[in-house]
């Protein structure tokens, strides 16, 4: 994710770090390159480019606009549900560590496991080795355990539930106390499907196809539509119509999928971090951690 001061006017038209031009780059390079020789071959052989009606372009490019609109906002949801989720595991780790001290004082090995657990999360989300993440957080031998595991955060959920009732069991909760902690498990795990359905539900294949090719097609006919109009200024403009729709595209691409490690994807690791020390600090550690802070303006 992008975190900067907020830049001038001016500034705003040089920046790159966390733009989609390094992105879109080949593809601007592609269209003023075809503006360019469309324009030459105007020149050489007048009449021999086929000079396309400019209103069909207006009305093409009107329509693939709204399009385009409408998979960005539904690409957007998602990175904004991702993110809303991840701010829900906050709340309810912190509810978890709480609660957990103020009805049965610090309970180390509990809130540890709730570490691994978002650390397995974040792991799985990204496509990392979860049990390396989550290990340094668990008991040896639970750790251990974890290699047959299918769903390593879930296994961890598991654990945590074990000790609860097993607190239960010795008469330390009651029934009403064990499940309102356990309602806090029930709210990590529905976080954690809530972003596996983000990340294994895709926006339809078929629509992003149809818009990506469509985009392609209409800024490689653009300088075909400029050349008998515009004449020289026929590559700078199918650029700037280029990078708009070459851009909304790509973005679309980045925020469909809010876990991954684009610039503008979700910070993942340091929401990790920030759960990793609120309750390591409950436990009453000192040593702790410090925040993950923005690298070149991106924070990961």
């Amino acid at each position: 994710m992008i975190l900067r001061p907020r830049p001038s006017s001016w500034a705003l038209l040089f920046i790159l770090r966390g733009s989609i031009v390094p992105v879109v780059a080949p593809r601007l390079l592609g269209v003023a390159l075809l503006g360019a020789a469309v324009v030459a071959a105007e020149r050489r052989w007048p009449g021999f480019m086929p000079e396309l009606p400019l209103a069909s372009f207006a009305l093409f490019g009107l329509a693939l606009s709204i399009f385009l609109g409408f998979r960005n906002n539904a690409c957007y949801d998602r990175w904004w549900e991702g993110r809303k989720q991840w701010g829900r595991l906050v709340i309810e780790a912190r509810s978890l560590a709480r609660e957990t001290t103020a009805l049965l004082g610090p309970q180390p090995a509990l809130l540890r496991r709730a570490i691994g657990f978002t650390h397995a999360l974040c792991a799985r989300l990204r496509g990392r080795d979860e049990k390396a993440a989550a290990s340094p957080w668990l008991p040896p031998e639970e750790a251990a355990a974890l290699a047959t595991a299918p769903n390593i955060p879930d296994a961890i959920l598991r654990a945590m539930n074990a000790e609860l009732a097993a607190l239960r069991r010795d008469g330390r909760l009651s029934d009403m106390l064990y499940a309102g902690l356990e309602e806090r498990l029930h709210g990590l795990s529905e976080v954690q499907a809530a972003c596996e359905r983000i990340r294994s539900t895709p926006l339809p294949f078929a629509y992003t196809l149809l818009l990506h090719r469509t985009a392609f097609l209409f800024c490689l006919l653009v300088p075909f539509g400029l050349a008998g109009t515009i004449g020289l200024a026929t590559p700078v403009a199918s650029v700037l119509l280029a990078y708009a729709f070459f851009g909304l595209d790509a973005l679309g691409d980045q925020l469909e999928e809010p876990f991954g490690l684009e610039p503008n994807d979700l910070p993942l690791d340091a929401i990790t971090r920030t759960v990793e020390i609120e309750l390591l600090a409950t436990l009453g550690e000192t040593d702790l951690p410090p925040p993950l802070r923005p690298v070149r303006f991106c924070l990961t």
